[in-house]
């Protein structure tokens, strides 16, 4: 959805040391939000700009957490429940009712 280099663009890394993480990061992302949204992006022509940037938004945030990411998804502080809560919030126009 969201191109590797545009990520690290955002990210602002420069390198290819971590190419493989941030990808990971990117899918991760990707599932998140279709579990938001109830639906596979795949369904869409075009990506709206609130799923771009809520999924970048997921990203910084695991990227940001990186060390520590075994205890950043458990932790509820701070942490994946409250990334995932902020983007609840910035998807919810384009939420269905169900599957």
């Amino acid at each position: 959805m969201i191109p590797l280099e545009e990520v690290k663009l955002y990210l602002r890394v420069e390198g290819d040391e971590e190419n493989a993480l941030i990808s990971s990061f990117i899918e991760i992302a990707r599932n998140i939000c279709e579990d938001i949204l109830r639906y596979p992006l795949s369904e869409l022509e075009e990506v709206p700009v609130l799923v771009k940037q809520a999924m970048l938004y997921c990203i910084a945030n695991m990227y940001e957490k990186r060390e520590g990411t075994h205890h950043y998804m458990k932790n509820e502080s701070g942490g994946i429940l409250e990334t995932i809560n902020m983007m609840k919030l910035m998807l919810n126009s384009l939420r269905k009712e169900s599957w």
